[in-house]
């Protein structure tokens, strides 16, 4: 098994910079996968409440043979449950669903920018689980620089982690920059391609990363499929990917 190398955040919590995503996973999918994932080599988890299978990510590292404090756990808030008390509930909410005493890293799901007073809240109800212990970690997902700067000017802690769209054909290098900044680790879902492979939201064409010809080229150069070729991409530029699949062959090649 080749070792999972680790992201040190700005509170010097060790992060595994390859992580299992189970973004669009059904309850009934999820279970399996996290289960394989784990028993592949995976040790971070990253999951939300607004994908609606925490219940069954708390099953499988239950299930599993790897202690809790060995597997790193990642969920999100989600913007119907922002505000202080109200984010103090879904913290608890995770919690129960995961079944577990802590949350490794907890971050807002995304930013909401008429109601930013909300957001602010509710990062100081995440703040306020850090310090209590429920949670070991804290950070914000698709915030881009103006809100982090927002963010940060209004509350205490800066985060450790901002999870964004990021991969080779969207390199968001002033975003990342401000990252370097402020210490904060860059995080990328669907690192594999983004909405280059989700779907395209836009009437521009784009192009999938899998088949581009110097990904293919690299991958053939390099005796790796083009989805490792673009992993590894991520690895070596210090950003933690967080890859889903709920088929065990493409786990296992991830």
């Amino acid at each position: 098994m080749t070792q999972n190398p680790f992201i040190t955040l700005n509170n010097n919590i060790q992060m595994p910079a390859l992580g299992f995503g189970v973004f669009r996973s059904s309850p009934e999918e999820t279970t399996g996968a996290v289960s394989t994932a784990i028993i592949t080599g995976y040790r971070h988890i990253d999951t939300a409440a607004a994908y609606m299978n925490e219940v069954q990510v708390g099953e499988a590292i239950k299930a599993s043979d790897v202690a809790r404090s060995d597997i790193f756990v990642t969920t999100k808030m989600w913007i119907s449950d922002y505000g202080y008390d109200s984010g103090l509930h879904a913290i608890d909410r995770s919690l129960r669903k995961l079944d577990t005493d802590y949350i490794d890293l907890y971050l807002l799901h995304q930013p909401v920018p008429t109601y930013f007073d909300r957001t602010i809240e509710a990062y100081k109800a995440a703040e306020a689980a850090l310090a209590d212990g429920r949670v070991r970690a804290i950070g914000v997902s698709n915030f881009n620089t103006q809100y982090l700067e927002n963010l940060m000017a209004q509350t205490d802690i800066v985060p450790a982690v901002n999870q964004v769209e990021v991969h080779p054909f969207f390199t968001q290098k002033p975003l990342r920059d401000t990252h370097a900044k402020y210490g904060i680790a860059t995080q990328a879902w669907s690192p594999i391609g983004g909405v280059n492979r989700y779907g395209n939201f836009t009437t521009e064409a784009v192009e999938d990363p899998l088949t581009h010809p110097t990904i293919v080229q690299l991958a053939e150069k390099y005796s790796k499929t083009p989805a490792q070729v673009i992993l590894r991409w991520h690895i070596q530029n210090g950003i933690c990917a967080i890859p889903k699949s709920v088929n065990p062959g493409r786990i296992a090649e991830n």
